[in-house]
């Protein structure tokens, strides 16, 4: 009988800062602001004869990596239907019901979601994973759980399994 375990990461070092603002509608959004964002995730795996799931240290690296990739930008949704990005030669300018924000693009990060929520941010690092897992062939791992805290209290889950 194949034995099967949860391991849970969620390390200090798994956090980003980031802005953004949440669209809400075609006409209302947030106002510009930032959180310090942390990850955790949680992978159910068989356990070996030799009491080892595999080396999940891999996985926090990872994860350590992403949120480098991450830190100290402004998001911007790719996929948004009441947001437009123009580029121009300096600046990134996002266009919303009428206003028009720059960026200076050194400053912005666009990512492939419709809104940057911790619900969208979830689904990109498990996403990111399950890509992970599929390139280093971990069959062992049968489900993966990932979540994105935008502050204590206040997070969103996206989960994959085989």
């Amino acid at each position: 009988m194949a034995r099967t375990t949860v391991i849970e990461l969620y390390k200090e070092e798994m956090k980003f800062s980031a802005g953004h603002f949440t669209i809400f509608s075609a006409t209302e959004r947030e106002r510009l602001h930032g959180h310090n964002f942390r990850v955790s995730a949680s992978l159910t795996c068989e356990v070996g004869d030799d009491g080892l799931a595999f080396d999940y240290a891999i996985y926090k690296r990872r994860i350590f990596d992403m949120c480098g990739e991450w830190n100290e930008y402004f998001m911007l949704p790719e996929r948004s239907p009441h947001l437009r990005l123009e580029k121009t030669d300096d600046y990134l300018i996002a266009h919303f019901d009428g206003d028009r924000i720059p960026f200076l693009y050194k400053d912005t990060l666009t990512l492939p979601v419709a809104n940057v929520t911790v619900e969208e941010l979830s689904r990109l690092v498990l996403e990111r994973l399950v890509e992970f897992r599929d390139a280093e062939n971990h069959a062992q791992v049968s489900a993966i759980e990932v979540k994105v805290f935008s502050g204590p209290g206040q997070s969103a889950s996206a989960a994959w399994r085989q």
